[in-house]
């Protein structure tokens, strides 16, 4: 059941401790291990200048971006947002739209995803996924006698998910479009909305994912790799195998911190989508099994954080941030053990920096923002 409507009842308070520093201490790991991930890649780079901090002085630069953007998230009212959510949503789409305009949006690597801004590279859909959490809290809070009207209540929220994620897949990104539509309906679920529709969405998105991934040959060939990496380790299956070796190569106390053997152009991404990987092949299975700690203490205290809320629009904004930090985390070390087909979502706070870690830092100063908020006549 969603809280009060009513902000009446709550004074400022300090901010979540736990889950300020765990957040800080996956940063400050993320810093260590982008530099040594990226050593190898950084010194043979013509576009790094054969700098071997290239990549370490632009993660610092995205983080001191991130960490102003979260001071700034924290200290404003959250409230505040919910005036403002169909234009955050509006500037969102229109982004979206103008990604993919020639001569606006950047090509990299087969995708148009990007705008180039000077040294910095913005993605609109890292800034989609906030915008989309705030509108859908403010909609499910205003529309809250009317969440389990089909007309009313779902397909405003179907129309809106939708077109976002048609923009998105143009892109094309298949892992933020599932991030988008799982966020979606775990907020209109736990909104209250009705269960029948919520099960015929998820059974529609089956034959949607299946045609998205039979019509795009890459997809399909992860697909294949993902059964069985082994079979083509030297193709399809090549990132997924040399991830499992650097797993397999750290043991239990890893080769040592900056020793690894995959990152010298072994195994692709290994500063981004598999830094995971790196981890455990220097620090090991104890370093892996440190950081999966610290980020379930991440997500245990923000779920303790939704709890207490005691407004319905800061409940679904955080049940919103959580859910998407949460499905990043376990999608991408799933991807680096194996476990799930590579989608390309970085692994939150720890992967070198861009769009994507300055907006899960603001997604986290609005769960200390949250956090700020106390019950004071009970319930």
């Amino acid at each position: 059941m969603l809280p009060a409507l009513d902000g009446t009842r709550r004074l400022p308070a300090e901010v979540d401790n736990t889950l300020l520093w765990s957040s800080l201490i996956l940063l400050l790991l993320g810093m260590v291990m982008v530099y040594s991930a990226s050593i190898a890649i950084a010194e043979a780079g013509r576009h790094t200048g054969n700098h071997p901090a290239y990549f370490l002085i632009r993660h610092l630069m995205f983080l001191v971006i991130g960490t102003a953007m979260m001071w700034f998230a924290m200290v404003i009212d959250y409230r505040d947002l919910q005036k403002y959510a169909k234009y955050i949503l509006l500037a969102a789409l229109v982004m979206l739209v103008l990604v993919l305009v020639p001569h606006i949006g950047k090509v990299s690597s087969g995708a148009r995803r990007w705008f180039s801004m000077g040294p910095i590279n913005f993605q609109p859909s890292e800034y989609a996924k906030i915008a989309m959490i705030v509108y859908l809290a403010d909609f499910f809070t205003r529309k809250r006698p009317l969440i389990r009207s089909f007309w009313r209540g779902f397909m405003p929220v179907a129309f809106v998910m939708g077109a976002m994620c048609l923009l998105i897949i143009k892109q094309p990104d298949l892992g933020n479009t599932v991030l988008v539509t799982v966020i979606t309906m775990s907020m209109y679920f736990v909104a209250g909305g009705r269960k029948s529709l919520f099960a015929a969405i998820a059974m529609m998105a089956v034959p949607v994912l299946t045609f998205l991934i039979l019509t795009a040959p890459y997809r399909m060939r992860r697909m294949v790799s993902f059964i069985n990496p082994w079979n083509d380790a030297q193709g399809a299956g090549f990132q997924l195998s040399q991830s499992q070796i650097a797993l397999a190569s750290g043991g239990f106390w890893g080769v040592g911190l900056g020793k690894s053997q995959q990152k010298l152009f072994y195994l692709p991404a290994a500063h981004t989508d598999f830094i995971f990987s790196i981890i455990g092949e220097e620090l090991g299975f104890l370093g892996a099994l440190a950081v999966v700690t610290l980020f379930g203490v991440f997500i245990w205290q923000g779920t303790r954080i939704i709890r207490h809320v005691t407004d319905s629009f800061g409940y679904l904004l955080a049940v919103g941030i959580m859910v998407m930090l949460s499905i990043q985390v376990v999608v991408n070390i799933g991807v680096s053990i194996g476990a799930l087909p590579t989608k390309g979502l970085p692994l939150p706070f720890i992967s070198y920096g861009g769009s994507a870690l300055i907006f899960n830092m603001i997604a986290v100063g609005l769960m200390l923002n949250v956090s700020r908020t106390q019950d004071i006549g009970g319930s």
